[in-house]
């Protein structure tokens, strides 16, 4: 497929995403997610020690790594040059040779060896528009085995149109007021304007016409959605 026409994904991942000094503080705004449940629902789907996994918007690679040590191939996969940076030094501090790390994105990627049993994707969706998250989900879909896994976490709304001001009325009010500790109210308002998280009612129907079948759903808060697909 042609990409000339493709969106630059650089310009959509938000400048802070470049920053190197952003980047170093980044594990702990983002309150180190643990990867253990992501790690145990491709398990639950058949991706064993053996497998190729691709880490879509990997950031500072907290899963990549974790990843990297109980699978045969890992590609952490992002398109901030300071990112890629960061998680190459950690690779590389740790020994790990299964990770592979490469600047590009969504909609830039190429895969190359065997096909992915697996593509994992954290929180990096939302950059795109929703046109563009149809064909970043149709790429994930041509890398992947019939039968892989993919796995997303990621902001979707959970809530009628309606229901929006309540929604995000509960969601500020749980904002904290260091931005070195989390996320502020700033940094929500920031998101609510300028990025494209979708509502579940349009995410899923995405992913079902891109080849998938929802095999897991999970919400927190009505925000934060957690989803396992396969591939048909």
């Amino acid at each position: 497929m042609s990409t000339q026409w493709f969106v630059d994904e650089l310009a959509h991942a938000g400048p802070e995403h470049l920053d190197p000094g952003f980047v170093a503080g980044f594990d702990r705004k983002q309150g180190r997610p643990d990867p253990s449940d992501d790690l145990a629902a491709l398990a639950a789907h058949g991706v064993g020690e053996g497998a190729t996994v691709v880490d879509l918007g990997a950031g500072t690679g907290q899963f990549a790594l974790a990843a990297a040590e109980r699978f045969a191939r890992v590609v952490a996969v992002d398109i901030s040059p300071a990112m890629v940076a960061s998680m190459r030094e950690r690779a590389e501090g740790r020994g790990l040779a299964t990770l592979e790390c490469v600047r590009a994105g969504f909609l830039s990627y190429d895969h190359t060896g065997e096909p992915a049993d697996a593509v994992y994707t954290r929180h990096a969706l939302h950059q795109l528009p929703d046109f563009w998250k149809t064909q970043a989900l149709v790429r994930i879909a041509n890398m992947l085995r019939p039968g892989g896994v993919l796995r997303v976490r990621d902001l979707i709304y959970d809530f009628r149109p309606d229901q929006a001001g309540e929604f995000f009325d509960k969601w500020l009010a749980g904002a904290v007021d260091d931005p070195a500790a989390g996320y502020t109210r700033e940094d929500y308002i920031e998101h609510i304007r300028t990025e494209h998280s979708t509502y579940r009612w349009l995410f899923e129907p995405m992913l079902e016409a891109c080849g998938f079948e929802i095999v897991d759903v999970g919400f927190h808060g009505s925000i934060y959605g957690a989803y396992t697909c396969v591939k048909r």
